[in-house]
Parts: structure tokens; C-alpha cells; sequence
């Protein structure tokens, strides 16, 4: 089978395409026929050295994507040969609380990921995919679905009439966006362009905020919620948007800390945390069981995600190259 693997943590040039042995699943193990796979800006910084420089090469990046089942390991019992299915983001994160056990089952970082032909993993770290939607499209859930509904859902407990401000229009973003107005919030969006918020506003934003001509967007965003703040902020920025963030919150608030696109590390202001009485809730991805219920709400809402672009296999380089200069709006996908 081919693979494409990272050998050098040099970004995307650091990629090549490997013939490799098709892989058996073991005792409770599936192998699974990947249709499509899609980026997320975690694998850009694990194939550049910034996520875990000690990495072991060659490695098989990506964490996310969507295939058939076409064997099976002694003792499966929850898939069969044909069902769809994604690879949750952590395989063993099936329920229950994160632990580091957990967290060191991510796909494409410390193990092999889903950019190949075939994978083998564990019948439990499996999820079927919704009837109405694409390979393509079901590749975009694991990471920045499920972890928007972590955010939204989850953690946030967004209930209708709420207000959500999301940043950006990256694939954790538009999700965010697109489940809190499943359940009846109003968002607000903030982006350095004003098609993209055009786009979002498609999508149900009641407002949008460009962020390059309007520096102080929390202000605005303050203005426009009458002074008071959103109950929600979906945090993707990092260090340097953090502190704005916490000031367009309203008091009792949440912030649901999930990127670091501006960076990991800053001086911030704790004061709006506790003169506001705020929640800043660290979101990483999240389980199975979140991923089972996201997929029950998509597929009852008939819910799709946005794919700006689909590459072909041997172009998945080009695809992460296009991922880095923040031109996309939505998830990028690469067909296997």
C-alpha cells in the first residue's frame, strides 16, 4: 500500500510518498480503507518539529479521516466488513475524563496517522459516520468537529438565546459556529476578511467583526451584545488573543481555550477572570462518546461540513502549504 510519511521536521517538504506492507489487524483491531483525510493546523506543527521535535522518523502524520472497514482481528464485534467509519482523534479516549494514558493515543504525533492507503486500530476508537454525508466530509469530524462540540456543547452547555463568539473561519470555528446555532445561540464572528464574514453570516452569524480594521474587537464585540458580553468565547487564537477574549466575555462566562494560532505563551490579564467570575476551560479534541453524540445531532439535522478544498493523494504537501497561509475558510481534505 502507499503511505505518505514524514521524513525530515522540516514543514511539508519534509514529506514523501513510501511503499509500505499492508498491515493485519490484530486481536480487536479493524483495518480500515481510508477514503479521505483532512488537515488540522496541529499536524502542520507537528511535521514542522513544534508540536514534539523528539518524534520518531519516518511517521505516518495527519489525525484525521474516514474510510471502510475491510478486515477484521480475532474477537471484533462492534464492525463489520463495508461499515463507514472515522478514527476517533484519541483511540482511547473512549469515555470518561482525559488522562495522559489517553491523550498519548493521538493519531499522527506519537503513533502513525491516517494519511495511507490502510490503518489498523482498535475497534473502539472507531465511529460510524453519518448516512448522509461524504468520505470527504466525515474526515473533517474527528478533531475540529468534536472539539467544537466539546466547546459548544459539552463544556459551553449553549442553550438557545445564548450568544457564542467564534474567531476566525477555520474548521474548529465554522463547526463552533454552525453547532451553536443548532441550539438556538446567536454568534458573532471575527475574521481579517470581510468575504469570509459574509460567508459566515451564510452560515447564521447575526454579526461580524474584522478584526485588522477593527483592532479592538472585543469592544465591538461588547457593543454589539449591549455592554454585556457573550456567554461563550471559542478561543483558537492563543496567547495573543486570550486577554481580549476574556474581556468580550460577560460576568460568569466561559472561554473555551482550545488553539494557539498567535502563539503559546504571553503575560495575561487574570483580572477579568476573577472580577468577572469567568471559566477558562482548556478543550483537547475529545472522546469517542462526544464524537457518538455529535454524529447523532449531525445526522438528525442533516448537518454538512464545509469543505473549501479537496487535493488529490499525491498532493497533500500543496494541501498543507495552502493550510498555512490561512487562505481557506472551512476544512481542507485530501483524498486517498
Amino acid at each position: 500500500m502507499k503511505a505518505i510519511r514524514v521524513h525530515r521536521l522540516v514543514g511539508p517538504e519534509g514529506l514523501q510518498v513510501d511503499d509500505l506492507p499492508e498491515p493485519t489487524p490484530g486481536p480487536g483491531e479493524v483495518a480500515v480503507r481510508v477514503r479521505a483525510v483532512s488537515l488540522n493546523f496541529r499536524d502542520l506543527m507537528m511535521i514542522k518539529g513544534q508540536y514534539n521535535p523528539r518524534l520518531s522518523l519516518p511517521f505516518v502524520p495527519l489525525s484525521d479521516g474516514a474510510g471502510e472497514v475491510v478486515a477484521l482481528g480475532k474477537g471484533v464485534t462492534r464492525w463489520k466488513a463495508g461499515d463507514r467509519v472515522a478514527a476517533a482523534f484519541m483511540p482511547a479516549w473512549v469515555d470518561g475524563e482525559p488522562t495522559e494514558t489517553k491523550a498519548q493515543s493521538a493519531l499522527g504525533g506519537g503513533g502513525n496517522g491516517m494519511l495511507a492507503e490502510t490503518v489498523v486500530l482498535h475497534e473502539d476508537g472507531l465511529v460510524r459516520i453519518p448516512g448522509h454525508l461524504t468520505f470527504e466530509e466525515a474526515a473533517t469530524l474527528p478533531c475540529a468537529g468534536v472539539t467544537a462540540w466539546h466547546a459548544v456543547v459539552t463544556e459551553g452547555k449553549i442553550t438557545a438565546g445564548q450568544s457564542v463568539l467564534v474567531q476566525g473561519t477555520g474548521g474548529v470555528s465554522v463547526f463552533a459556529l454552525q453547532f451553536a446555532r443548532l441550539c438556538g445561540a446567536r454568534v458573532i464572528a471575527t475574521s481579517s476578511s470581510d468575504d469570509k464574514l459574509r460567508r459566515a453570516a451564510d452560515l447564521g452569524a447575526s454579526d461580524g467583526v474584522n478584526y485588522k480594521t477593527t483592532p479592538e474587537w472585543d469592544n465591538a464585540v461588547l457593543g454589539l451584545t449591549g455592554r454585556e458580553g457573550v456567554d461563550l468565547v471559542v478561543e483558537v487564537g492563543g496567547a495573543g488573543t486570550l486577554t481580549r477574549s476574556l474581556r468580550a466575555a460577560k460576568f460568569g462566562g466561559r472561554v473555551a481555550l482550545i488553539g494557539v494560532l498567535s502563539g503559546g505563551s504571553a503575560e495575561i490579564a487574570i483580572f477579568p477572570i476573577l472580577m468577572k467570575n469567568l471559566r477558562v476551560q482548556g478543550i483537547f479534541v475529545g472522546s469517542v462518546a462526544m464524537f457518538e453524540a455529535m454524529n447523532r445531532a449531525i445526522d438528525v439535522h442533516k448537518l454538512r461540513p464545509v469543505v473549501d478544498r479537496v487535493f488529490p493523494f499525491e498532493q497533500a504537501a500543496e494541501a498543507l502549504t495552502y493550510m498555512e497561509s490561512g487562505s481557506h475558510f472551512g476544512k481542507l481534505v485530501v483524498q486517498v
